[in-house]
């Protein structure tokens, strides 16, 4: 590792970013120390304009772009280079933790102020961008905001959809595009020359094993659905369950067949049903219409291609006594994170004397996306017991700011190259 990115690495400020995490917190805080921060909702506005605020007091340059995304830009001395991108987002599940997506920010610009307070130049510059609607809580799909803005979704396909009030996305995002004006207007697909992104791990292998950073190799393939289940609303008292045409009836039928579908013995397949709606939802009443979702992922391209597959088939085997939908909303293959960016971070792990393993990712990130249009890795730091989307999720000060050193050094290697 040169001194200078050494040097930048070691004023990592960790009770700055710490206090950062828990300036954040507060916004969108909930019981047990959590956070309820939606996308593109008004806490998510507080949010993105307080980043912008600590952003204009080191005259970094702001960016967004049509889907919200934030850049924030540290300039390097090739102001014709593209840039080394870092960062995470900003938006929670409904019952979210302080740490998930937000440190990958708060670590992002906390290494660029550490590069200005060790008075670093680097030839590319390096942008820390906050992406829109990562966990796809409120608006689906997740990891929306990279999704568009690297063109493997175009921004009208995704305006009209709408939240479980029934607000529309458009008019969510532009009430957050109008709160930051100063923010310069963003292109889609603009040029990076790599990504790197840090992560609370939301598993427990780093602290089982007792290392402070994981050097992430990839992640593993998912496919999302909405099944939508169509029957009859009938008098829950008199009408005899051979004529009824019960929603719920049939969608447990389908959720107990996807069930055995995913069925590993090694424990390695991953499947959810995260999301129930029931209408009328009544005690007194057999249901009409249920949506819910379904999450299925597997580090295999053959195996989720194949469980992903057999889900409409399946679903509508299920069903006996009503109309099935099944509308696919995400599908992304595994990815293998690139070689040389993967090196630079175990490189810079070595050298500041941390204890490290390699691992892949069973959560889907934003850095999916930006391995497609340029080298991209990630960095894990441990939470406590694996703990994630909840209210109970924890790291530890001095794990945050580890994570952020390695980020700060692995960064500048990057842009110098």
């Amino acid at each position: 590792m040169r001194e200078d990115a050494r040097d930048a690495a070691l004023r990592v400020d960790e009770q700055r970013l710490w206090q950062r995490h828990a300036e954040m917190a507060k916004i969108g805080a909930i019981p047990g120390n959590g956070v309820n921060r939606a996308a593109l909702s008004k806490e998510d506005i507080v949010a993105r304009k307080l980043l912008l605020s600590w952003a204009a007091k080191r005259n970094f340059t702001i960016g967004v772009d049509a889907i919200g995304n934030l850049f924030i830009r540290r300039a390097g001395t090739d102001a014709d280079a593209a840039p080394i991108m870092t960062g995470s987002h900003m938006d929670t599940q409904p019952r979210g933790g302080r740490f998930d997506g937000i440190y990958g920010v708060l670590a992002g610009f906390e290494a660029l102020e550490a590069m200005d307070e060790a008075g670093i130049k680097t030839r590319r510059p390096i942008e820390v961008v906050a992406w829109t609607n990562e966990e796809g809580g409120r608006f689906a799909p997740c990891t929306m905001g990279s999704m568009v803005f690297t063109g493997a979704r175009p921004l009208a396909d995704v305006l009209d959809v709408t939240d479980n009030e029934g607000v529309i996305l458009k008019d969510a995002l532009a009430q957050t595009l109008a709160a930051t004006p100063e923010a310069k207007q963003r292109e889609f697909k603009s040029p990076a020359a790599g990504y790197i992104e840090v992560h609370i791990e939301q598993g427990p292998l780093l602290e089982n094993a007792q290392k402070t950073i994981g050097v992430v190799t990839g992640i593993q393939g998912l496919r999302w659905f909405n099944i939508e289940v169509s029957g009859k609303t009938d008098h829950a008292g008199t009408t005899p369950l051979a004529l009824r045409k019960d929603a719920v009836r049939d969608s447990i039928a389908i959720i107990n067949a996807l069930t055995e579908l995913t069925h590993d013995p090694a424990d390695v397949t991953r499947f959810t049903v995260g999301r129930m709606l029931v209408t009328p939802n009544s005690p007194n009443s057999v249901a009409s219409h249920v949506l819910f979702s379904v999450d299925i992922r597997h580090p295999d391209p053959q195996t989720i291609a194949k469980l992903g597959a057999a889900v409409e088939p399946l679903a509508r085997k299920a069903a006996k006594f009503c109309e099935v939908k099944v509308t696919p909303t995400l599908h992304d293959d595994p990815c293998v994170f690139n070689a040389d960016v993967a090196g630079e971070i175990e490189t810079a792990t070595r050298e500041l004397d941390l204890p490290y393993m390699r691992l892949s990712s069973g959560a889907s990130h934003d850095a999916n996306y930006m391995s497609r249009v340029c080298p991209t890795a990630m960095i894990f730091v441990p939470c406590e017991k694996g703990v994630s989307h909840n209210e109970a999720e924890n790291a530890t000060p001095g794990d945050l700011a580890a994570g952020a050193r390695v980020l700060t050094a692995a960064l500048i290697q990057l842009a110098n190259k």
